[in-house]
C-alpha cells in the first residue's frame, strides 16, 4: 500500500465507528496509532525529499538566470560592435537558456505546491494522531477505572460473605461472655450490711405480727 494510500485511508477512516465495532478497542486503537505514526515518519520522509529536490531546483533557477543573462550582455555587445552574426548567436544561446529556466521555475512553483501539501497532510494526520492517542489514554485510563471498581466490588462481596460475619459472630460471642461474667459476679456474695439490716426489719415485723395472733389465744386461756 502506497504512501497516500494508506494516509487517504486513515483520515477518511471514523475512529469512533470503528471503536465500537471492535471487540478489543484497546488493541486496534494501538494498531492504528502505530499505522499512523509509521505513515507520519513516511510522510516527512517524502516532504523532506521533496523540500531538497526544491533547493537543489532553485539553484539550477538561479544559475540559468546567470547564463541567460550572460548572453544577452554578449548580444549586446556584439551589436555595439557591429557583429550582427555573432549578436544572433548569442541571443539563440539567451533563449535557449530563457527556455530552460521557465521549465525550472516551472518546476519549482509545482515542488512548492507539493511541499504545501506534505505540510497539511502531515498537520492533518498529527491531529488525527494527537487525538488517537487521547482516546487511548480515555480508554486505558477507563479500563483501570472499571478494573478497580470490579475489584472493589470483589472485595466488598468477600467481606461481606467471610469478614463480616465472623466479626459479627465474634461480636455476639463477647456480648453473651459479658452477660455469663455479670451472672457469676452475684453467685456466693455474702449480704452486706444493710441488706442484713433490711432482714431484721422484716424479721421484726413477722415477729409482731405473730406476737398479735397469739394474744387473743392467751386472754382466751386466762378465762379458763
Amino acid at each position: 500500500m502506497g504512501i497516500f494510500t494508506r494516509f487517504r485511508d486513515i483520515v477518511s477512516s471514523n475512529i469512533n465507528a470503528m471503536l465500537e465495532r471492535a471487540e478489543d478497542p484497546e488493541k486496534l486503537l494501538k494498531l492504528m496509532i502505530r499505522e499512523m505514526e509509521d505513515t507520519l515518519v513516511e510522510l516527512k520522509a517524502s516532504c523532506a525529499g521533496v523540500m531538497a529536490d526544491s533547493k537543489k531546483n532553485q539553484r539550477r533557477i538561479d544559475e540559468l538566470a546567470l547564463r541567460a543573462s550572460a548572453w544577452e550582455e554578449k548580444a549586446a555587445l556584439a551589436v555595439r560592435r557591429d557583429r550582427d552574426d555573432l549578436a544572433r548567436d548569442a541571443l539563440r544561446q539567451k533563449r535557449f537558456y530563457a527556455m530552460r529556466l521557465k521549465e525550472m521555475q516551472q518546476n519549482r512553483d509545482e515542488l512548492s505546491i507539493l511541499v504545501d501539501q506534505y505540510h497539511d497532510d502531515i498537520r492533518e494526520l498529527e491531529d488525527r494522531l494527537k487525538s488517537a492517542r487521547d482516546k487511548q489514554k480515555l480508554l486505558v485510563h477507563r479500563h483501570v477505572h472499571a478494573r478497580n471498581k470490579m475489584d472493589a466490588q470483589h472485595e466488598i462481596r468477600r467481606a461481606d460473605s467471610t469478614e463480616v460475619i465472623l466479626k459479627f459472630e465474634e461480636f455476639e460471642k463477647r456480648i453473651d461472655r459479658m452477660e455469663s461474667e455479670a451472672d457469676l459476679v452475684n453467685i456466693g456474695r455474702q449480704n452486706t450490711v444493710e441488706e442484713e439490716l433490711d432482714k431484721l426489719t422484716v424479721d421484726e415485723e413477722i415477729e409482731a405480727e405473730l406476737s398479735a395472733l397469739k394474744r387473743p389465744s392467751a386472754g382466751e386461756s386466762n378465762q379458763l
